[in-house]
């Protein structure tokens, strides 16, 4: 993370992200800066516009509470269908068949 930080910095900064840039960026947090990973991040966002990664990942998070909602909803929907699995045991086949219609219908 702290690659990308340095770079999002240095654009914001109105630098060039550059391999030497971000390494200098990376030293100044004191952070020893893998060549490798340097410039592999550089080559990256070679052809990449910042401003329009960022508004885009700007918008992502709020979807991602709404589609996290369902997921929780339906873990807790298995343990409630558990628990009722539980109580109505004493239901007949044919009442257990109407109601899986119900989720289907």
């Amino acid at each position: 993370m702290e690659y990308i930080y340095s770079a999002m910095l240095l654009h914001s900064a109105g630098k060039e992200v550059s391999e030497e840039s971000v390494t200098s960026v990376l030293k100044s947090a004191g952070i020893k800066a893998d060549d490798g990973r340097v410039k592999a991040l550089v080559a990256s966002l070679k052809d990449v516009n910042i401003d329009e990664a960022i508004e885009k990942a700007a918008v992502a998070p709020a979807a991602a509470p709404a589609a996290a909602a369902p997921a929780a909803d339906a873990q807790g929907g298995e343990e409630k269908a558990e628990e009722k699995k539980q109580e109505d045991s004493g239901k007949s086949e044919e009442e257990a068949a109407e109601g899986l219609g119900a989720l289907f219908g």
